[in-house]
């Protein structure tokens, strides 16, 4: 019988392994990886998800990081926006082929229904090839004399999300810099092919070690990928096995942190879509199924003794909190700190106002 693992364990396991629970001396390139990468539709939303997870962040960093062609943006987990390391970037993208394909096409079958999309991949490579960096309306209208039924959108979308492996250039995402989406494929932007033999076994144990113990269905849920329980299978002489309040088999990693269930945890403030919250099936080891719809919809959370016990936005300068409880006075003095921080982060020292309102 596997040993049962409370919420409050796989909170403050997950808040070891996110880098939350005390944040890490890393350098950012190397908590990209960490962390298997970070959610990064929104593009600023990565350097406040780093300022809470590591000490001494300098944003200049992550913007050099990605001019530099080591961390790229690109659509991977679940088809949204990630920021990841190139090495990963390369090593993964090929297992997630398929899925994107099927995501695309479960929202523009109809539009997209008769199109061949190997041929497709083929007119948008064409297009691409001379190494002029496009937006998704330009590469889709570029063949859509080809293709005029569907419209620019589907076929832009099937073309940079799912067909032809590509890379969002800088300056988007880059610190304070707003700038519209550019694209080259992975393999002109980084001079290197990706892998054609991915490997899900290595990718299973990076998961775990940023997000365990987990259930095959968070694995799944995180990366949007199926097939996952075979690897699975083929890793149990390696892994550890739990289960969690509800019965599910957790599996982890020998040698991963499980800190003391009473472990403090400090308050953290969450950029919108971490995947601190994203990266499970059952996210109620971090958030209350009551609040889960915060979680996709875009809303900046606060971590209280690890849980989701609010909302975040800055106005003016200054971080205010929208309290989804009663906050206790120490854990309130405590927010108040880490949001004048956070507001100074923010702002470039210009300021450190913090207001917590009534919940």
């Amino acid at each position: 019988m596997h040993p049962v693992l409370d919420t409050r364990a796989l909170n403050r396991a997950t808040l070891a392994r996110q880098l939350l629970l005390d944040r890490a001396d890393l350098p950012a390139h190397d908590a990209v990886a960490h962390l298997c990468g970070l959610q990064a539709q929104e593009p600023q939303e990565p350097f406040t998800g780093l300022w809470s997870r590591l000490r001494a962040f300098d944003p200049a960093v992550l913007s050099d990081l990605l001019t530099g062609r080591r961390v790229v943006r690109t659509h991977l987990m679940r088809r949204t926006v990630h920021l990841l390391t190139a090495d990963d970037v390369l090593a993964w993208r090929a297992r997630f082929d398929t899925m994107l394909r099927q995501r695309v096409l479960g929202t523009y079958r109809r539009e997209l229904d008769g199109v061949d999309l190997d041929e497709l991949a083929a007119a948008g490579r064409a297009v691409l090839a001379d190494g002029e960096p496009r937006s998704m309306g330009e590469i889709a209208r570029a063949v859509a004399d080809r293709w005029p039924e569907p419209g620019p959108r589907p076929l832009g979308e099937m073309l940079i999300a799912a067909l032809i492996p590509s890379a969002q250039l800088p300056p988007r995402g880059l610190w304070r810099t707003k700038a519209g989406v550019r694209t080259l494929p992975l393999a002109d932007w980084l001079g290197r092919d990706v892998d054609p033999a991915p490997d899900d076994r290595a990718l299973v144990r990076r998961y775990l070690a940023a997000f365990g113990p987990a259930a095959t269905a968070d694995i799944r849920a995180w990366s949007g990928l199926t097939g996952l329980p075979a690897t699975v299978k083929a890793l149990r002489d390696e892994l550890m096995f739990f289960r969690d309040e509800r019965g599910r088999e957790l599996l982890d990693l020998p040698d991963a942190p499980r800190p003391d269930p009473e472990t403090p945890a400090p308050p953290r403030f969450l950029p919108a879509f971490d995947n601190a919250i994203l990266g499970y099936d059952d996210r109620t080891r971090i958030i209350d199924d009551a609040h889960r719809g915060l979680s996709v919809a875009g809303e900046r959370v606060l971590l209280v003794d690890g849980r989701v016990s609010a909302t975040w936005t800055v106005d003016a300068g200054t971080v205010v909190v929208t309290p989804l409880r009663r906050l206790p006075k120490a854990d309130r003095a405590a927010v108040e700190e880490e949001g004048g921080a956070l507001a100074s982060f923010l702002s470039d020292g210009e300021s450190d106002g913090v207001h917590v309102k009534a919940p």
